[in-house]
């Protein structure tokens, strides 16, 4: 019996500002023909996946994106338990979706969440989708906390930064895309950049097995560089995603 019921699977990596590759990346797929039915999302490929989801098309993720200022961190304010609040963007998320469901998408979504009490990851696929999301996007000590149903979760890169696991039950295909190449510094200043810094080299050493499960594996290396909270270069981030594909034989997808 055959019980993958989706053609396509698509898992979208975390990255903060980098998910805007996310989107060039997707518009070549959709020029070659491969549009997902199943998405994973972790922290900003959770915000990607979501409107995804949701059935918008890159084009239109992309515009309502930078109308929105979705991942525009620096708007953000200064809570507690870490230096920025994600409140803004589940705000923004809601009025997007119109405060959606799992249940009310168009196409099934998976967003990982790192449990800070359990110490293990989940795959979130009920509930609110905007809770979730930000849950999913909020980088430890950058981002405070979220807590759904008393659990408290942080960013679901973490424990699973390209979410290929949830999928492979359910898709024919998947196609993973990484955009979170571990760069070498030349210095680390402020405890941000040092908390920032930290979570990327355990997001470089985490579930790296996984990636070779998938049929497809998109490593956008030339992301090295871009900081993951600066969002003024939005249209080179999108190029880069989207000439990489373009650049890719993909005949035998």
């Amino acid at each position: 019996m055959n019980l993958k019921k989706h053609k396509v699977g698509i898992a979208l990596g975390g990255g903060g500002s980098r998910g805007f590759a996310h989107l060039g990346v997707l518009k070549a797929l959709e020029e070659h023909g491969i549009v997902p039915d199943a998405i994973a999302g972790s922290s900003a490929g959770a915000i990607v996946g979501a409107l995804l989801a949701s059935g918008m098309t890159a084009d239109q993720i992309l515009e309502s994106m930078k109308e929105n200022t979705l991942t525009d961190f620096a708007k953000l304010g200064l809570p507690r338990s870490g230096f920025m609040t994600l409140d803004y963007l589940r705000e923004e998320l809601n009025s997007l979706l119109s405060q959606a469901s799992f249940a009310d998408l168009q196409h099934r979504l998976f967003v990982p969440v790192s449990n800070l009490l359990s110490g293990e990851v989940e795959y979130l696929c009920e509930g609110s989708v905007a809770e979730a999301v930000q849950a999913s996007a909020s980088i430890p000590v950058v981002f405070t906390p979220v807590e759904i149903d008393g659990q408290v979760y942080v960013d679901g890169g973490l424990l699973d930064n390209v979410p290929v696991t949830p999928l492979l039950g359910c898709c024919e295909k998947v196609v993973a895309v990484d955009i979170m190449p571990l760069e070498r510094l030349e210095s680390v200043e402020g405890m941000r950049e040092v908390a920032i810094r930290t979570f990327q080299i355990a997001v470089g050493s985490a579930r790296r097995e996984q990636l070779k499960a998938s049929t497809l594996l998109i490593e956008l290396d030339q992301m090295a560089g871009y900081h993951i909270l600066d969002t003024s270069k939005t249209d080179e981030m999108y190029e880069i995603g989207y000439k990489h594909v373009q650049g890719m034989d993909l005949s035998g997808f």
